[in-house]
């Protein structure tokens, strides 16, 4: 059974869902974490949607993260905050993983893998130093990735994942009343933005795997908003990164050609959007995805 959870949920908050839609892809800074050596030997490696099998390329792996976060400094014009690497924390790049943030609010998370909680402290010292609002989860019962939760500007799809369990899912109802909060079931070792990302507050990018496949109809039936989608052939290229340059200028982050070719393609249907390249294929041994490389926030917020 599929819950939707609508905390507080009143038509009083249209304001704050109008503002949040207006600012949607709008970012100032974003949270990075230098990878280690240690990378690649995680307890969850073998976890991954590739089972583990492919062994890291490390030196590959730090190019394509300078390539990233070059990006996010050149392309997207951000202040980038860059954490020092922790050998005891092998997974730590994955960042995105570690928190929820949508305004002024960050909600740390508790990751189902119990060593990388370990991860959260240095994250939560640079979020309380932007001066948001951190609210932390406190039920020992609850799982939660950052991964497994997709922010529409609108509304919030958890999914309910290996990852991410349902207590979870009411932590980010319970830390984002203004919104409604739908939970989607993700089958496999998979997280919800494994297979799908936002390209703005319209459009849903989507895989074509089954999984994929039913996730989209579970959230068409749950929400009360119609959003296009824009399917992809490879469902780790569904996972991009969305931001708005001034008023209109669209950018979307996207995996490379030499990635997913045949995925490459349906991007160009995007109109007047500025479409960059980025190649994350050591952080997907890992499970990872270009999403959960870094934590976005507007610090220049719209009321």
């Amino acid at each position: 059974m599929v819950l939707r959870m609508v905390l507080d949920f009143q038509k009083s908050h249209t304001h704050a869902t109008m503002a949040s839609v207006s600012s949607f892809g709008k970012y100032t800074h974003a949270i990075v974490r230098c990878i280690p050596s240690s990378f690649g030997t995680a307890e969850m490696a073998a976890d991954a949607s590739n089972g583990g099998a492919e062994p890291v390329d490390l030196a590959k792996a730090h190019r394509q993260y300078g390539v990233y976060t070059g990006i996010l400094r050149q392309k997207l014009g951000l202040q980038v905050i860059e954490l020092a690497a922790d050998e005891g924390l092998p997974c730590s790049t994955l960042v995105g993983d570690l928190a929820v943030i949508q305004g002024d609010t960050a909600l740390l998370t508790r990751p189902w893998v119990p060593s990388r909680r370990d991860e959260i402290s240095s994250v939560k010292k640079v979020l309380e130093e932007l001066k948001l609002r951190v609210v932390e989860v406190t039920d020992e019962g609850a799982t939660l990735d950052g991964s497994d939760v997709l922010f529409t500007g609108r509304e919030f799809f958890v999914g309910i994942s290996k990852w991410t369990n349902h207590r979870g899912a009411e932590m980010v109802a319970d830390a984002f009343r203004d919104f409604a909060v739908s939970t989607v079931p993700v089958s496999g070792t998979l997280h919800l933005r494994s297979f799908c990302s936002m390209a703005g507050s319209e459009t849903v990018v989507i895989g074509s795997s089954d999984v994929a496949k039913k996730a989209m109809k579970t959230m068409e039936q749950l929400t009360d908003h119609h959003y296009e989608t824009l399917t992809v052939p490879d469902d780790p290229a569904a996972n991009c990164v969305y931001a708005r340059l001034g008023q209109k200028s669209s950018v979307l982050l996207h995996r490379s050609a030499e990635e997913y070719p045949n995925s490459v393609q349906p991007f160009q249907k995007l109109p007047d959007y500025t479409l960059i390249p980025a190649a994350c294929t050591e952080v997907a041994k890992l499970g990872g995805t270009l999403s959960s490389c870094s934590l976005l926030i507007n610090k220049k917020l719209e009321i």
